[in-house]
């Protein structure tokens, strides 16, 4: 089994500006700053050690960059998901060629998928610890809910269902530090008393961190400030610029999938 930290990308399709949006108003997106702003973001998990596995292109799909909607890792659990808009439902097969190739090489994925029904977008599942929360909204319906609580459940997982109401996906509006506690920009987030620990930001694009191990996160350029809050709890914070997915209501979340952390 592999044990190098490893995580799953896409690089941006040149029709990136012509993703889907729900609460934003459409922007100018620059493709070719978006494919620098893509390569610096990988270079900072290259550089501190994970392996990076790029997923065949799909140019075809606008939002195919946006790689975490596709397949939520539990454990050695991979569930394929299944996007909430039609839009977006070609890229998973992608995404399940690529897990099982890596299973090929020795990674040991068990894979399962949310069948219709049932809607599951990625973006609206944020894992703290033995909890897992899921948002409910645009892009995620109960039923979608339903199945994956019957999969991670088993395997200690608690699912919690959180409406999702003022951005498109749950973890727009809260992410969690590595120590568990969930940060987010209050007029964004829906029902902040689900949250045992929540620290609010002040910042609309602080809300979203990933965890890079050893007491790292990446964040992005656009929130200094939350990037200071972060540093002063002691954590090492990496940022990055990531303005041309943001104005597609993209996160630095959205950008990869984790498949195994660091110790």
């Amino acid at each position: 089994m592999l044990t190098r930290p490893r995580i799953l990308v896409r690089r941006p399709s040149p029709q990136l500006a012509d993703g889907e949006l729900t609460h934003l108003a459409r922007a100018p997106v620059d493709p070719d700053l978006a494919l620098r702003q893509w390569e610096g973001y990988v270079a900072v998990f290259a550089d501190r050690g994970w392996a990076v596995d790029e997923v065949e292109p799909v140019d075809e799909h606008p939002d195919g960059v946006f790689i975490e909607d596709t397949v939520v890792v539990v454990d050695d659990l991979a569930v394929l998901t299944r996007p909430g808009v039609p839009s977006r439902v070609g890229e998973v097969e992608s995404t399940a060629r690529a897990v099982a190739a890596l299973n090929i090489a020795g990674l040991g994925m068990q894979l399962a998928r949310i069948e219709p029904p049932g809607t599951l977008d990625g973006g609206d599942v944020l894992k703290v610890g033995a909890v897992v929360y899921v948002g409910q909204g645009s892009r995620t319906n109960t039923e979608g809910v339903r199945q994956f609580a019957a999969l991670v459940e088993p395997r200690g997982r608690t699912v919690v269902p959180v409406p999702v109401t003022k951005v498109l996906h749950l973890k727009s509006g809260v992410t969690a530090l590595p120590d568990g506690t969930v940060i987010g920009f209050e007029p964004l987030v829906d029902v902040p008393e689900t949250y045992p620990s929540l620290s609010f930001v002040p910042e609309e694009h602080g809300t979203a961190v990933v965890d890079l191990g050893d007491g790292a996160v990446v964040m992005s350029a656009d929130a200094p400030r939350t990037a200071g809050l972060l540093r002063a709890r002691g954590l090492d914070v990496v940022t990055v610029p990531v303005t041309e997915f943001e104005k597609l209501e993209g996160c630095v979340t959205c950008l990869s999938v984790r498949l195994r952390r660091p110790a």
